[in-house]
């Protein structure tokens, strides 16, 4: 639905969106892979919304955001959330995230490199509500419009995810009446386990042991000191545990990445050499413990930049490969950037 009828070309072309598929207590059931990196990343979004409504989550409402440290990754990617009710009861979110054309800020586009705070770098939306049962919300929509310079391309853009939170609505609720809610709960549950147990089967294959590796990144362009990404992957008993201990400190440049598009990056590593019959949801995340130091260049405090963090996080992903090179070779490919 994003596809065909997002009115930019980041949409149409670029096919820089996500959608996905949550349970009322947030896990994930299943997301699309149009952008690989916001594997992982959505789960925030629906963290936040769960946290600040609480108890206040109506039918008919829909919520926005795109706050880096509340939800989304970077300031251009807008996650809708909407709630799915079947017999008055909450029983999912359906959601979209889409990489606006602009968001405002110091620059064309939101995602320079060279700012130094996030202040900059454009309009932040904390978790709020674009719908309040049913009701669209003017007033922020007006706010939205009126702070970007493409308005025709942002709000058609968000357009296209509004019609996209409903068609998951719309579809779920479907297979709530087709198969009925106890039954439709069950099969989900068993989704989620089965991508838990091949993930933990696979990994009982590998090798014990703590795999350490580091890479670099050249500067953050008021820099040229090197900016170290050091990855150690611990494997047990059927999980993992990554640690990002060692890695630079945030830095000036905007090249930050935030915790969620660092654990994003993670799990998209791992699922690569993982099989292709593993379906993506928060099976797979049961088995991956990920951490990284605040303050650091990988999970950083505010108001530090992060618009282009996606140049931190393909670092990341080829630090893990260079790991999980030691660990399945077999599977790896070579370093891509």
């Amino acid at each position: 639905t994003i596809y065909r009828t997002a009115r930019s070309f980041v949409g149409k072309e670029a096919l820089d969106f996500s959608t996905a598929l949550f349970l009322a207590d947030g896990q994930l059931i299943a997301q699309g892979t149009c952008l690989p990196f916001h594997l992982g990343a959505m789960p925030f979004a629906v963290k936040a919304v769960r946290r600040e409504y609480a108890g206040r989550i109506r039918p008919g409402d829909l919520f926005i955001t795109n706050d880096p440290y509340d939800g989304s990754t970077h300031l251009p990617d807008i996650v809708l959330v909407k709630p799915i009710f079947h017999d008055g009861a909450l029983i999912g979110f359906s959601v979209a995230l889409a990489h606006m054309t602009d968001i405002g800020g110091r620059m064309p586009g939101g995602n320079a490199s060279d700012s130094t705070e996030i202040y900059q770098e454009g309009l932040r939306i904390p978790p709020l509500k674009l719908f309040d049962r049913g009701k669209k919300n003017r007033t922020l929509f007006q706010l939205i419009e009126k702070n970007v310079r493409v308005p025709d391309l942002v709000v058609g853009d968000l357009e296209a995810q509004l019609a996209t939170c409903r068609i998951g609505e719309r579809e779920f609720v479907r297979l709530l009446e087709k198969y009925g809610e106890a039954d439709m709960k069950r099969y989900v549950a068993a989704l989620m386990d089965y991508a838990e147990t091949v993930t933990r089967q696979a990994i009982r294959e590998w090798p014990r042991g703590t795999y350490r590796f580091t890479d670099h990144i050249d500067g953050d362009g008021f820099s040229d000191q090197p900016i170290p990404i050091q990855v150690a992957i611990t494997v047990g008993e059927g999980e993992l545990t990554v640690d990002y201990a060692g890695s630079s400190p945030q830095v000036r440049g905007a090249i930050n990445s935030t915790l969620s598009f660092c654990k994003s990056a993670t799990y998209l590593s791992v699922r690569c050499v993982l099989g292709r019959q593993v379906p993506n949801n928060s099976g797979v995340f049961r088995c991956i413990k990920v951490s990284a130091p605040r303050g650091s260049v990988l999970n950083p405090e505010l108001p530090a930049p992060v618009a282009a963090r996606a140049l931190t996080g393909y670092r990341v992903v080829d630090a893990m490969l260079g790991c999980l090179g030691q660990i399945v070779p077999e599977r790896v490919v070579a370093a891509c950037e």
